[in-house]
């Protein structure tokens, strides 16, 4: 039985790539972090972008969260401190071979939640950059979460794979977390001259807004990609672009409420 903590656990959850998910997570963790909360940010993707955005080399690292995952020893989860004022739990490419591993450990679908019991007591909030797929991954994030925030990108085509992840959301809500709440959806690569992007905006806020908040949408920037090479969040690189600052201080604000 896990006791009941305070802790806010955050998975960042689309089955589509390329939707800012890694982007998401990084600079929602830092600006949470400049609002005094403990953060940890934990990359359980192998392709390990958010370890890499974080200014790690994914090759390099002896120990990963795939370590604690598959031990049958109760290895602690590997925590690399404070960067960028966040803590994280990194990933590379031998987590891929979790969803294998996995298949017949027991109580599979727990296994993140129970390596992460050592270190609730340590952080405010959780964040999980998830996987771009409905595996065994991003389901034993969401059965560890206490919320999901869902970055959806402004195309026809994404809004259209929204049904299967809410319907994954809804069969974890219903056997295996009940306690699991949307935080919000974040509309993600918009364009504000791009008529498509409107549209697609407009569909997201008239189908998905009685489930949840819809945030202001982050629009295409160069400043973001500069931010991922440079291996920071954007608020620490040269071009800081303060719009986009302003939307991730909100979204940080929003789940502070929770």
């Amino acid at each position: 039985m896990w006791a009941v903590k305070l802790t806010k656990i955050i998975s960042l959850f689309n089955q589509a790539g390329g939707v800012a998910k890694t982007t998401t997570t990084q600079n929602l963790g830092y600006h949470l972090s400049l609002r005094r909360h403990r953060v940890l940010v934990i990359d359980i993707d192998p392709q390990a972008s958010l370890t890499t955005f974080m200014g790690l080399e994914p090759a390099d690292l002896e120990k990963t969260i795939y370590d604690a995952l598959v031990s049958e020893s109760d290895e602690p989860i590997p925590i690399h401190g404070d960067l960028h004022s966040m803590d994280l739990a990194p990933a590379n490419i031998l987590l891929a071979n979790a969803e294998q591993e996995l298949i017949f450990a027991e109580l599979r679908e727990f296994r993140l939640k129970e390596v992460l019991v050592p270190v609730l007591d340590n952080y405010d909030f959780i964040l999980i950059d998830c996987p771009p797929s409905l595996g065994i991954l991003s389901q034993i994030s969401l059965v560890a979460s206490t919320h999901v925030l869902v970055p959806i990108q402004c195309q026809f085509k994404a809004l259209k794979g929204t049904d299967s992840l809410l319907k994954t959301v809804a069969r974890v809500q219903r056997k295996l977390n009940r306690s699991l709440k949307i935080a919000g959806f974040f509309p993600t690569m918009y364009s504000a001259s791009n008529s498509l992007d409107q549209r697609t905006l407009e569909s997201i806020r008239e189908q998905l807004s009685s489930l949840s908040t819809i945030f202001t949408p982050l629009p295409r920037a160069t400043s973001l990609a500069e931010a991922a090479e440079y291996g920071k969040p954007l608020a620490l690189c040269p071009n800081k672009n303060p719009a986009i600052l302003r939307i991730f201080d909100d979204i940080a604000e929003a789940m502070e409420v929770l």
